[in-house]
């Protein structure tokens, strides 16, 4: 059974930086996607970042282009989430999912 346990969410200040983690197992992974996705206060949960588990290629989307960072270690079966230059408006609970697994979530709340 696949398993994702999310981590290293917590409280940070507007322009700081945070880095989550996705432990997965229960299978490999090689030819997933593993992927970010968050759901803020009042608000249906949105794609945020994915990663080729094979290839390395990622994709994210517009609202944290250029802030954002996805990276894997094969080795570990891990996934993290870079989040650089926080706005408040990336307060929400963040999730990883790969095919129809999904963890529990980890909260970023970003302060003004």
């Amino acid at each position: 059974q696949v398993q994702l346990v999310e981590s290293g969410g917590g409280l940070v200040q507007a322009g700081g930086p945070l880095r989550l983690s996705c432990a997965a197992s229960g299978r490999t992974f090689s030819t997933s996607t593993m992927a970010w996705y968050r759901q803020g206060p009042g608000r249906v949960r949105e794609f945020v970042a994915g990663i080729s588990w094979s290839s390395g290629s990622s994709h994210y989307a517009d609202s944290v282009k250029g802030r954002f960072t996805i990276s894997r270690d094969n080795a570990g079966n891990t996934v993290y989430l870079l989040m650089n230059s926080l706005k408040p408006e990336d307060t929400a609970i963040y999730y990883c999912n790969v095919d129809l697994t999904w963890g529990k979530g980890t909260l970023v709340t970003v302060s003004s």
